[in-house]
């Protein structure tokens, strides 16, 4: 038995996680992406503003709070743990590629965790829609 309970609410917000995910994607395309590359511009000399920067860390913070929540849940445990394995491997990966390869990382990290979060909704609704 957990210490607390989870509020089932807390699951509506896979939807704005998965909004929050397809912006992170766009948002590394713009800072690390080709066009970047060809010019050979470093995306740590050129990088976003620090309301952004700080805007951005705060939902990061957010969102692994909301994870960190949702392990709490029978319905969605299984996809948040594939979303934060899906983090700490591509963490681990990033920290030993070069930054040509980032993009490719950032990409496919991107995709798992669009995806299990994807999924996650649908998880959610049909647990909402079949216990109500």
């Amino acid at each position: 038995m957990w210490l607390w309970p989870v509020p089932t609410y807390l699951a509506y917000l896979a939807p704005v996680f998965l909004l929050f995910e397809l912006v992170q994607l766009i948002v590394s395309e713009r800072y690390l992406g080709i066009k970047q590359i060809e010019v050979g511009t470093d995306p740590r000399v050129r990088g976003p503003s620090e309301p952004v920067s700080a805007l951005w860390v705060i939902c990061l913070g957010v969102y692994w709070a909301w994870m960190g929540a949702m392990l709490h849940t029978s319905f969605a445990r299984t996809q948040v743990v594939v979303l934060l394995a899906a983090y700490l491997i591509g963490y681990a990966v990033r920290r030993n590629c070069s930054l040509r390869k980032i993009l490719v990382v950032l990409t496919l990290e991107g995709a798992v965790r669009i995806g299990m979060l994807f999924f996650m909704c649908v998880a959610i609704w049909r647990y909402h829609s079949r216990y109500g």
